[in-house]
């Protein structure tokens, strides 16, 4: 068998495996596919007036020889009578010279490997640039494998380099793992982090991307509220044990203005009547929470508890703020008013509105912060009246239309049957008619003949004249 022969194919193999951290049987599995779009391309030079499809060439296929350092090309053909293709089919007395039992419909592989001046230029660039695309193809699908499953998880990163406003960061699934490239973009950054080459931050995986694409295919991301869960799990074991649970984080790690700081609110909650959930992430002098903070750069973090009362659960998210009273003026729509003192409205609104922004997106609930002074209880109510009556009547005129709707759409079924019944009337009546004219004919017919009869029996009598009928005149003809 011939072979085109590739000085240092085993070295080379070994080099790309290495480079890439890709398993040795991944880069032959790339170096075939590659050397078979080659041949393609050698095949195209050599028939110029002729045209290929894009599944000619499916009953090809590469063999590598790392022993030799070579490569064969292989084709699989079927055995005719008649040979209209000889790409795909061979004849059966040829093939018969050599295998005396070979039938028709048989496939044979043969060696149709070109020599080695034959496989030019052109073939060796196109085989060079499908090999690069096929390993590239081959990272992305292993690393695919490797992180899928370690989604929404929190990883240890080292800072490689800097693309634009995006940091590219080395990342490894586990010990003894190799690193793979991953992606910071701007939006995911802390404005307090300052990143320095060969640093060590950790980071939240936050998506794997799919398909090709530039770049790296890892997005990873230190504004993202798992990686407050994954700090405090860290260092509160309750939460580890499950004694305490995080029920809901709401993080501002982007705030919209550089003079507010990031800022995330945690609401916690447990079980135990002995334990206290806000002071377990605390710690003893803020042990704990001081950890969480020193990780993400001095971001300010506030733990409050947990409550199923909607009105203790939002007093609670304003903390630091002291609330007079919560108002739950509209439920169904999840506004509350929040009365407070004078002096404690700048600090529930908080600088630029983000103590209270926090607050509603923690609790759900869409929070009027009110001078308790200034408020005027009957006025909102009022308002809130009017606003529930409004709604009530938009929703009453929605239910009407729709019903309206719904009975159009009867209205058109009804008249639909009411065509259907009618047809039907009007053919039963037809048939009523038809079969009461088939009646009356037949009674006519019987009639004559009774007319007929009577007729003869006269003749008879007065034949007779004996005034007795005799019994051939009742005979039928």
């Amino acid at each position: 068998m011939s072979m085109v022969t590739l000085p240092g194919l085993r070295d080379m193999i070994d080099n790309i495996s290495r480079e890439r951290n890709l398993p040795k049987s991944a880069v032959q599995a790339a170096l075939r596919e590659a050397l078979l779009k080659g041949y393609e391309r050698y095949r195209r030079t050599q028939r110029l007036e002729g045209h290929f499809d894009e599944e000619y060439f499916l009953n090809f296929e590469v063999e590598l020889d790392i022993e030799e350092e070579g490569f064969r090309v292989l084709a699989s053909k079927t055995i005719v009578e008649e040979v209209t293709n000889p790409d795909h089919e061979i004849a059966l007395r040829e093939v018969q010279e050599v295998a005396a039992e070979a039938q028709p419909g048989d496939t044979v592989v043969l060696d149709v490997t070109p020599d080695q001046g034959e496989f030019g230029r052109m073939a060796a660039i196109q085989t060079k640039q499908v090999l690069a695309q096929k390993l590239r193809d081959q990272q992305r699908k292993i690393i695919q494998e490797e992180f899928q499953d370690l989604e929404g998880t929190v990883l240890q990163a080292r800072v490689l380099r800097f693309e634009r406003q995006s940091v590219i960061m080395a990342i490894s699934s586990g010990f003894g793992n190799p690193e793979v490239e991953a992606e910071l973009p701007k939006k995911e950054q802390l404005p307090n982090d300052k990143y320095r080459s060969n640093a060590t931050y950790k980071v939240y995986l936050k998506r794997v991307l799919e398909g090709s694409h530039r770049g790296p295919q890892l997005i990873v991301s230190r504004a993202d509220a798992g990686l407050v869960v994954y700090l405090f799990a860290n260092e509160v074991p309750e939460i580890e044990d499950e004694v305490v649970r995080i029920v809901a984080v709401a993080r501002e790690a982007n705030p919209p203005s550089r003079q507010v700081g990031p800022r995330t609110k945690i609401a916690v909650d447990t079980l135990e009547r002995d334990v206290d959930p806000v002071g377990a992430c605390i710690g003893a002098r803020g042990s704990r929470i001081q950890a969480v903070v020193n990780e993400l750069q001095g971001e300010k973090i506030d733990v409050i508890r947990w409550s199923p009362d909607p009105a203790t659960y939002i007093s609670n998210a304003l903390s630091p703020a002291r609330v007079d009273e919560v108002r739950l003026v509209d439920p169904e729509e999840r506004q509350a008013h929040v009365l407070v003192s004078e002096d404690q409205l700048s600090l529930a609104i908080g600088k630029e509105g983000q103590n209270v922004r926090l607050a509603a997106r923690l609790t759900g609930w869409k929070i009027d912060i009110k001078d308790s002074a200034k408020y005027d209880y009957a006025a909102e109510d009022q308002k809130i009246a009017d606003i529930i009556e409004q709604r009530r009547q938009a929703q009453q005129e929605e239910l009407e239309a729709e019903n309206e709707e719904d009975f159009d759409f009867e209205d058109e079924e009804f008249t639909e049957e009411e065509e259907l019944e009618t047809a039907a009337v009007d053919s039963s009546a037809e048939q009523d008619l038809d079969d009461e004219i088939e009646a009356n004919e037949s009674e006519a017919d019987e009639i004559d003949e009774d007319e007929i009869d009577e007729d003869e029996i006269d003749e008879d009598y007065k034949a007779d004249g004996s005034g007795t009928a005799s019994s051939a005149a009742f005979e039928r003809p």
